[in-house]
């Protein structure tokens, strides 16, 4: 735009552009591309997220949404990087900096610390792959890098997670190795009962059933129940006492409510029916 207003200003003026109207021109022009960049980034988001609710609308499955949710953010983390860089290579040129120089700058200079920055690309690398093979979702219940906790924000580059006593963990993508996914489908709220030697075992299975069916039954969060309740028998014998291990199949992250509610219920049943738990004497 600077070379069309200074030939337009030499064939009718006679004359160059003076330097103050140079400056003013290159002024304008960084104006105009500063408000076309910042039109873009409003576009782009507003684009994303009237698609992201058009699909999210048309699947009622939350799962599905929740995928949707994840991959709409990586878009919005990818058009903002691309505008973001296209406007400064704009203003640069645009002030008389030319920017073949510092490519080819950033080439050479992209070999030279390529071996250091391999982290770096690992983590781009990994987490484009997570996210094509939809591991990993915003939502989710997951244990990634020796870290557990809900996923908040998944980029190409890290993962952040909140714990369940609020810490935040940024885990980098490349030191990801396994993904290990507590809200898929549906997951399982399994309680290990101590029962005394003393007990009868009979008794006390038929105890902790009519509680199964009972909290399947009335309870607050029995909705989030997908099956009854599984006994799946004796699981350990230990010196003072044997465990006794059932389960419910229940809705992905619903299983440490379910399983804080059903003990307790249960502590309930057997102090009604004389049932005393195991403890160690000291």
């Amino acid at each position: 735009m600077k070379d069309i207003v200074e030939r337009f200003f030499v064939a009718h003026m006679g004359a160059e552009l003076p330097a103050w109207a140079k400056g003013l021109v290159a002024l304008t022009n960084v104006f105009l591309i500063l408000l076309i960049s910042w039109a873009l980034m409003s576009a782009s988001g507003r684009v994303i997220r009237t698609l992201n609710q058009r699909v999210a609308s048309k699947n009622s499955d939350l799962e599905e949404r929740k995928r949707i949710e994840t991959l709409m953010r990586v878009f919005r983390y990818v058009a903002s990087v691309v505008i973001g860089a296209l406007t400064v290579m704009l203003v640069l040129a645009e002030i008389g900096i030319s920017i073949a120089p510092i490519l080819a700058t950033a080439g050479v200079a992209g070999l030279a610390v390529g071996f250091g920055a391999q982290s770096l690309v690992k983590d781009y690398f990994t987490g484009f792959v997570m996210l094509l093979e939809d591991q990993i979702r915003v939502g989710d219940a997951v244990e990634v890098g020796g870290k557990t906790g809900t996923v908040e924000e998944v980029t190409l580059r890290y993962i952040r997670l909140r714990d369940h006593e609020g810490a935040v963990h940024f885990v980098p993508n490349g030191v990801i190795a396994t993904v290990t996914n507590k809200s898929r489908e549906y997951a399982y709220a399994v309680m290990d009962v101590r029962v005394s030697y003393r007990a009868d075992l009979d008794r006390v299975i038929e105890v902790i059933r009519d509680a199964g069916n009972e909290f399947s039954r009335g309870h607050d969060v029995a909705e989030d129940i997908l099956q009854p309740l599984e006994i799946l028998g004796i699981e350990q014998w230990n010196e003072s006492h044997q465990i006794l291990r059932c389960r419910f199949k229940v809705r992905p992250a619903a299983q440490g409510d379910i399983r804080r509610g059903f003990l307790k219920l249960l502590k309930q049943r057997f102090d009604v029916q004389g049932i005393a738990l195991p403890f160690k004497e000291t």
